[in-house]
């Protein structure tokens, strides 16, 4: 069943937005409509043949279903913008056309007219749209991508999914003001990811030279065990685990360790941003009255009427259910369409908002790599939730 439903979500999108796209070929008319542009890999001309049979008989490629899904999201958000929409045009781009490439189109200024860009995507996409936004002064909204990319001096690139140092900094935030006289423990393995982990955690600690936490590091290369863990911890006194590694099987192991001695030893476990997405985490009986706890930007109990509206939306021309990309293409549509339609000219100034709020709760503040900067490299989200795993479910903890 699964897989039908994802044909059917596929062939929406297919069928709908391939027409757009190909519009964008033509000249804009002259009117004065506001135009958005809408990114994502959906590689249609990978998994249609020339004569526009689909080539995936028995099942979808998984590779496409995050995008298909966030356009899925966008559609609906359009649709339920009502009369509002009328003076906007929303054209969607395949970023892996083969026949119309990004570079391609950005090259012939057949984007040059677009009012906002909203984009799932990542890598050179990422940079071919942040580059576009800031030539042309246009806002890029990045959707999913929890990464700078290795853009400088674009105040245009408003970062919707928090980057992992600013996870850090949360982090380390909420240690200074709950935990600044309990045991830390900052545990990780070797890698490159978390050296960058762990060097954000020691950059915040000793911005001014001093360490103000005692965080003590824990490199673990070998199988960690609960009796590993246990000559660390003291009964009298609470511990706070970070686990510092995106590693599953790291993961795993840490949480099995800490779950075999909280009922002893008074501790808290605090994973990184992606640990919602790990199976063995998340299985009801896996850890019994054991908290998980983790950081995101994205915080949806989908019992509001914006989400109610999305998944009846699936329901009724989709035949299927709303995926978490689903929620965020719904949310990009209904928060930055209104906006723009709102403010078309002083956008950027009116992010934070309120009234524009869908389902999360939003922060974007300017973002100096460097302090003596005078403009901002780009606008990221500060907002983070904590969130609770708690036997197989998912609660705000903070």
């Amino acid at each position: 069943m699964k897989k039908v439903i994802l044909i059917q979500l596929f062939f929406a999108v297919a069928l709908q937005y391939t027409q757009p796209v190909v519009a964008q070929q033509q000249e804009y008319s002259a009117q004065k409509t506001l135009k958005v542009g809408v990114f994502a890999p959906l590689y249609l001309d990978s998994v249609f043949s020339a004569s526009g049979n689909f080539r995936y008989r028995e099942t979808m490629p998984r590779f496409i279903v995050p995008a298909v899904d966030f356009i899925n999201g966008v559609m609906a958000g359009i649709d339920s913008l009502g009369a509002v929409k009328d003076n906007v045009e929303v054209h969607v781009f395949d970023t892996r056309s083969y026949s119309n490439p990004l570079p391609a189109l950005i090259r012939s200024g057949k984007l040059n007219e677009l009012n906002l860009l909203i984009g799932a995507v990542k890598d050179i996409d990422y940079k071919y749209l942040a580059d576009l936004a800031v030539s042309r002064q246009v806002p890029f909204i990045s959707a999913s991508y929890p990464n700078d990319g290795g853009v400088t001096a674009n105040p245009y690139v408003v970062i919707m999914n928090t980057t992992l140092k600013s996870h850090c900094e949360g982090i380390y935030s909420y240690l200074l003001q709950n935990h600044g006289t309990d045991k830390i423990f900052l545990c990780r393995r070797t890698g490159q990811q978390e050296d960058r982990v762990a060097g954000y955690f020691k950059a915040i600690n000793e911005q001014d030279g001093r360490a103000l936490l005692n965080i003590q590091t824990l490199n673990i290369d070998s199988n960690l065990t609960s009796s590993f863990l246990k000559s660390k911890l003291d009964s009298n006194r609470h511990t706070v685990m970070i686990g510092g590694s995106l590693d599953e099987g790291f993961a795993n192991s840490l949480t099995k360790a800490c779950y075999q001695l909280y009922q002893k030893y008074p501790l808290t476990l605090i994973g990184m941003p992606n640990w919602d997405g790990f199976k063995s985490l998340v299985k009801k009986e896996a850890y019994t009255d054991f908290p998980i706890i983790f950081t995101t930007p994205y915080f949806n109990t989908k019992q509001d009427a914006h989400s109610r509206m999305l998944m009846e939306y699936y329901s009724q021309k989709l035949k299927g259910r709303p995926s978490d990309m689903s929620f965020k293409g719904f949310e990009c549509a209904q928060m930055f369409i209104r906006l723009l339609i709102d403010h078309p000219t002083d956008f950027m100034e009116h992010l934070n908002d309120k009234n524009y709020r869908v389902y999360s709760e939003y922060n974007f503040k300017p973002v100096r790599l460097r302090k003596e900067s005078y403009k901002p490299d780009y606008i990221e989200n500060k907002h983070l939730y904590f969130v609770r795993i708690l036997n197989g479910s998912m609660y705000k903890a903070w």
